[in-house]
């Protein structure tokens, strides 16, 4: 893994209730080796609930959006941004 990657987590209310909650122990499904390459923040809202087609919770990896978060599409997303991989991110 030789990519740093940022992860922000909207943890505003619609995406708090929405299961934003339940993404806020990534970390306990990360590697060390990955913990120390990934930082993972909160964001107060990151205005997405407006775009067209997006359903909360939303999760930004780099410049990637995730719509409908979870777990698994965050570690998926993590995989291919270290492995050099594609990732079908919402628009």
């Amino acid at each position: 893994m030789n990519k740093n990657i940022r992860i922000r987590i909207c943890t505003g209310t619609t995406c708090y209730v929405m299961g934003a909650s339940d993404l806020l122990v990534l970390e306990e499904h990360l590697s060390a080796e990955q913990l120390s390459r990934i930082s993972i923040t909160g964001a107060a809202c990151l205005g997405l609930c407006r775009e067209h087609g997006l359903k909360p919770p939303f999760v930004q990896v780099n410049d990637g959006i995730i719509s409908m978060a979870t777990i698994e599409k965050v570690l998926d997303a993590v995989k291919a941004e270290t492995e050099g991989g594609l990732y079908a991110y919402d628009k």
